[in-house]
């Protein structure tokens, strides 16, 4: 993450430890269960960052060159982007330099106000005006009072203040953001455009099921990759979003692409005590039955 604090970033959070009052995006409820797990608000944190997008419309096609990026073997017309694609390969990277950058401005400005961690955060990602691709975060800075000393490096978690409560009271505690980006892409052979025909009758589009598999499962495959980086035991997961799109084939004139982006995003956790065993194997998803996971985009 970047760390380094830009200088009007820096000069807000001077001007949260010089004033006698502090903000937050709390709501009472959520003030009111943050102390009573013994942590104290400090101030409102902010990191934002623009990044411009290589190739954000990939330039190859899966049914006409048949690979999968991030060495993963997909099914068959189905191409998922990794760090080496040529394809939609930069923009995953953008997006996760981009969601780095604005998370670790956040967080050096939470130690910067004195802060242990931060709660309630809000990731969002748009357009950016100019170009490019525009990731911000914000959220409350909090702090133990009565801590020995601080952690090194600040935690973020997008829990309510309720669930952060609750997180601490069970015995765990937030590690870290974790995210899980994927884009894959399928090119409509003919077999696909045959079974999405209107009179084809209630029949299931295979290629596009194979779409929307690979896709979420490469997400989290990233983002199980994120809570290992974080040190985490497992993650609690806010939300999944997936977007679905159609595109003008790059390699074939007059065919048709479909494009699915898949996103998870949650808290990595750990246990209070180190000396407890962590489990070996992959990491443990957990998603809250009362939250709403938005979709966006149809099949």
């Amino acid at each position: 993450m970047s760390e380094q604090l830009p200088a009007a970033a820096g000069a807000a959070a001077a001007g949260v430890r010089s004033a006698s009052t502090w903000g937050s995006a709390l709501s009472c409820q959520e003030f009111a269960a943050v102390g009573s797990v013994g942590f104290e608000p400090v101030g409102q944190v902010f990191g934002a960052a623009v990044y411009a997008a290589a190739s954000a419309g990939g330039s190859s096609c899966p049914g006409t060159s048949g690979s999968a990026g991030g060495g993963m073997a997909a099914p068959p017309g189905v191409q998922a982007a990794g760090p080496g694609d040529a394809g939609f390969g930069p923009l995953v990277e953008a997006m996760y330099q981009a969601r780095d950058a604005a998370i670790g401005r956040m967080t050096a400005q939470c130690a910067a106000v004195g802060g242990h961690g931060v709660v309630g955060v809000r990731v969002s990602r748009g357009r950016f005006a100019l170009g490019g691709l525009e990731f911000t975060a914000i959220g409350t800075a909090v702090r133990a009072p009565g801590a020995a000393a601080a952690p090194r490096v600040p935690f973020t978690s997008d829990l309510s203040g309720q669930d952060f409560a609750r997180l601490i009271t069970a015995g765990w505690i937030p590690a870290g953001l974790a995210l899980g980006i994927a884009i894959g892409s399928r090119h409509d052979d003919r077999a696909t455009a045959r079974q999405a025909r209107p009179w084809s009758g209630n029949a299931e589009v295979a290629g596009w099921t194979e779409l929307v598999n690979q896709s979420r499962k490469d997400a989290r495959r990233r983002l199980e990759a994120d809570v290992r980086q974080l040190g985490g035991e497992g993650v609690v997961i806010a939300g999944m979003q997936m977007r679905v799109r159609e595109r003008d084939c790059p390699a074939a004139v007059g065919r048709r692409d479909h494009v699915v982006e898949v996103t998870f995003i949650g808290t990595a956790i750990v246990r209070f005590s180190p000396a407890r065993h962590r489990p070996g194997g992959p990491a443990v998803a957990i998603m809250p039955l009362g939250s709403q996971h938005h979709h966006q985009g149809r099949l």
